[in-house]
């Protein structure tokens, strides 16, 4: 696993030396959901969960539950070689090496999609092709290359309207992301300063094969059928809404 702590900059690639339950529960945070309602799913206490998140190590099973409950998959990797060159000033959150499955073939997209949420503007460039890299302060480590990225247009359309996949994520100074894809971003230099203003780092995450649903999802629909809140930045897409996107929409990659 490799995360990024709320309180570091950009040491996004965590050593196994590091505090086991600690990096779960950055994980439960991000993905919304609250000890009691974990405790609920995994037909635990919420005394014993708390216990859990405070232990250093712990069994690969007890990591696989925990996360499978969150909607989540788990993958271990272990690296050889090296890896690619990036653009100057600006490195990948995902590991510079070539991964080797230890544990299985668990598929990164498995509970790792994510719902961005993207003003009107954007969005539209991004599913004609135009915007290829979507600029974010804060975005989780662990998503990466082939991760599902679900566009939700903030208002005034509010609906998801289109998916694309992503790339890869670049993390680095703001001044290195401008540089190299400012351009790609399709964002104005002060709306780009606006956006970034009182973070030095930030990250930009390239995305491929846009496309817009056959069909919007209207808020409304979703917070029916899917219990769905927009997100401010980001939230990790619940399975059923992946599930349902993936069999409704011919526009979704499978």
């Amino acid at each position: 696993m490799q995360l990024r702590k709320k309180d570091k900059s950009l040491d996004v690639a965590a050593s196994w030396t590091e505090h086991l339950g600690e990096r779960l529960r950055y994980i439960r945070e991000l993905a919304g959901v609250t000890q009691v309602e974990l405790a609920a799913r995994l037909k635990m206490g919420q005394t014993a969960l708390s216990h859990l998140e405070q232990r250093p190590d712990m069994l690969v099973s007890t990591m696989r539950n925990y996360l499978e409950a969150l909607g989540a998959g788990l993958r271990i990797d272990a690296n050889l070689g090296k890896g690619q060159a990036r653009p100057a000033g600006l490195s990948s959150t995902q590991s510079e090496q070539p991964a080797l499955p230890l544990l299985g073939d668990w598929p990164r997209r498995q509970g790792c999609d994510v719902v961005l949420s993207v003003k009107p503007q954007y969005s539209g460039k991004i599913v004609k092709g135009e915007k290829t890299v979507e600029l974010r302060r804060r975005f989780p480590a662990h998503i990466g290359a082939g991760n599902l990225v679900i566009i939700y247009e903030t208002s005034p359309t509010c609906a998801i309207t289109g998916v694309a996949e992503i790339a890869d994520v670049l993390t680095g100074s703001v001044s290195a992301i401008w540089k190299e894809y400012g351009r790609e971003a399709c964002i104005e230099r002060r709306d780009f300063e606006d956006y970034f203003a009182g973070t030095k780092n930030g990250f930009a995450i390239k995305l491929r094969g846009a496309r817009q649903l056959t069909r919007k999802l209207a808020l409304e629909e979703l917070r029916e059928r899917f219990s769905f809140e927009p997100p401010q930045s980001f939230l990790y897409a619940p399975p059923d809404l992946r599930e349902a996107l993936s069999h409704e929409y011919s526009k979704v990659p499978h």
